[in-house]
């Protein structure tokens, strides 16, 4: 059975970057989250998330860029 929720942590896991990345995510608002104890992200929308980015610049999630094509 696939994950419905993960916690920020495991989304950091997946993105292969760091807990206080992800934070950074949500607190630009990104990456949009469930508050229950501590901040859960749904599978359906960190998948939303990585197609609506995909072809940008996140390194800075406060000046997000679209990447210039090859």
């Amino acid at each position: 059975m696939e994950k419905v929720l993960y916690t920020v942590k495991e989304v950091s896991q997946i993105l292969h970057t760091n807990p206080s990345y992800v934070y950074q995510l949500i607190n630009t608002g990104l990456l949009p989250v469930l508050k229950l104890g501590s901040y859960k992200v749904r599978h359906e929308t960190l998948m939303d998330f990585l197609s609506r980015y995909e072809g940008y610049d996140l390194s800075d999630p406060n000046h997000v860029a679209r990447l210039a094509p090859d």
